[in-house]
């Protein structure tokens, strides 16, 4: 008996130090947090997604576009990979306005499976390198890589974060009109929700940012023409004009650490020329600022894409520049609020009407400069001036040249009830060309409009940190 004490009770002590400590840990698991999952992110299923829809895309033009430039064949894309790039003058809104909507949606399809805005970036510029070399048979551009490559992400960014509110922002909109409506906006996010449901949702989160939306719908007529040969005009036009601005500054907590977390975006369409006006603007890298209690701002480099088609001539650019958006209240109940910038951009002009001769086409690096303003009367009334001006100098794709173009726009909007309101709206556009092929020619054009005004849910979209200084709604 006593031989075998010696040999049972360790064996019974370890035992019971066993269930002690299993005890002990199991209670501290208890009460530990559980960590979550990092939230989850895909490289493969968008870069799948892109090599895809370009594969569909040329096949489609191949077919029903009547052109041979997308015979793509193994030895094209052998000769794409060796050639030297080149400067092509494909029509005006196929290289300005369908290149940059194609890259917005190589960026959507990162966006929308958890890629950061720099990823999505640079997936989108991949994406566009690739379509150069391997969607047409004609020798790779450098206007097609920066629409596409940047101003794609330029635009695509604006279209990513308006579909995410639909979808996630605080409305009364059933889910299958959200899952519809996003669809909508960026074709790439409503395929990805189609595809894998909310599996990339974790991935990106607004931070509750002020923004203001406001839809205007109405009609407008020229009341000044003077458009050397750019052809016959439409006098009268319906006009549907849609508008953005994402991260107000002046939110209590709000930061902007992320490109876009601030960014305007804009568009008009009209029956005389489709798309007359489709611009983005948004920080890149920068941060907030006030002076005393009733002035708020942001400042630093913005990215911008502009495509702006009145009757008479396009113009568009892709752009980075330095300024500053800021909100001050003047008195009580007067709020001025606007953007200043000022940058360089790789511009592209051309007539628009009636021009069989593509000399009158310019691309080049270009000065840029823009005003944005709006003083608000309470949320009663609404005086805005905006202007933009490009300077295009003798720097062009075939024949030196130079563009001078300005584009100043006014409106008046008073609010009648709820988010109901009327405006009128005054646009002047100038284009002053000179070449030494086809000589000089002046451009202008002057539309004023009156419409109907559906404001967002905050009326005007005053921000207002005064009246809960610590406070987030």
């Amino acid at each position: 008996m006593t031989s075998t004490l010696p040999i049972r009770l360790p064996r019974r002590l370890a035992l019971l130090s066993l269930l002690f400590a299993w005890q002990v840990s199991s209670a501290q698991l208890a009460e530990t947090p559980v960590m979550a999952a990092p939230p989850e992110k895909s490289y493969t299923i968008p870069a799948l997604e892109i090599v895809g829809f370009d594969l569909l895309l040329s096949h489609y033009n191949r077919h029903f576009s009547g052109s041979s430039d997308y015979d793509v064949t193994f030895g094209s894309i052998r000769r794409n990979l060796g050639r030297r790039w080149v400067t092509d003058n494909d029509p005006f809104s196929v290289n300005q306005f369908a290149h940059p909507y194609q890259g917005s949606l190589y960026h959507c399809a990162g966006r929308s499976t958890g890629l950061n805005y720099w990823e999505a970036s640079a997936l989108t510029f991949v994406g566009s390198a690739w379509w150069e070399v391997t969607g047409e048979k004609t020798p790779p551009s450098y206007n097609d890589q920066i629409a596409s490559g940047v101003a794609g992400s330029f635009l695509g960014e604006p279209l990513f974060r308006m579909a995410n509110l639909l979808l996630h922002g605080n409305n009364d909109v059933p889910q299958f009109w959200r899952e519809w409506g996003a669809a909508a906006v960026s074709p790439a996010v409503g395929f990805n929700r189609l595809m894998y449901g909310s599996r990339f949702d974790g991935a990106f989160n607004d931070n509750h940012s002020n923004y203001n939306a406001r839809l205007r719908l109405g009609a407008s007529r020229v009341t000044h023409d003077a458009i050397g040969n750019s052809g016959k005009l439409r006098q009268h036009e319906a006009v549907t004009d849609f508008a953005l601005e994402y991260g107000l500054p002046g939110r209590p907590g709000y930061t902007y650490q992320r490109p876009f977390d601030y960014f305007a975006f804009r568009v008009v369409a009209t029956n005389a020329n489709g798309i007359e006006n489709l611009a983005t603007r948004g920080l890149l890298y920068g941060t907030d600022y006030a002076f005393g209690d009733s002035y708020r701002g942001i400042w630093g480099l913005y990215g911008s894409y502009d495509y702006f088609a009145p009757q008479i001539f396009h113009v568009s650019t892709t752009a980075l520049s330095i300024g500053t958006t800021a909100h001050w209240w003047a008195t009580k109940d007067v709020v001025l609020h606007g953007t200043v910038l000022s940058g360089v951009g790789y511009s592209a002009a051309s007539t628009a009407h009636g021009v069989t001769d593509d000399r009158d086409y310019h691309y080049g690096f270009a000065p840029r400069a823009s005003l944005n303003l709006q003083l608000l009367a309470g949320n009663r009334a609404m005086a805005e001036i905006s202007a933009q001006k490009y300077y295009l100098g003798t720097i062009a794709n075939r024949s030196a040249g130079r563009d001078d173009i300005s584009r100043v726009e006014s409106a008046f909007t008073w609010r009648i009830q709820g988010p109901h309101a009327a405006t009128v709206r005054y646009v002047w556009s100038h284009r002053s060309a000179s070449y030494p092929v086809i000589g000089d020619r002046s451009q202008t054009l002057a539309t004023i409009g009156i419409y109907y005004t559906l404001l967002g849910a905050d009326g005007f979209g005053v921000s207002d940190w005064r009246a809960a200084p610590t406070a987030q709604r």
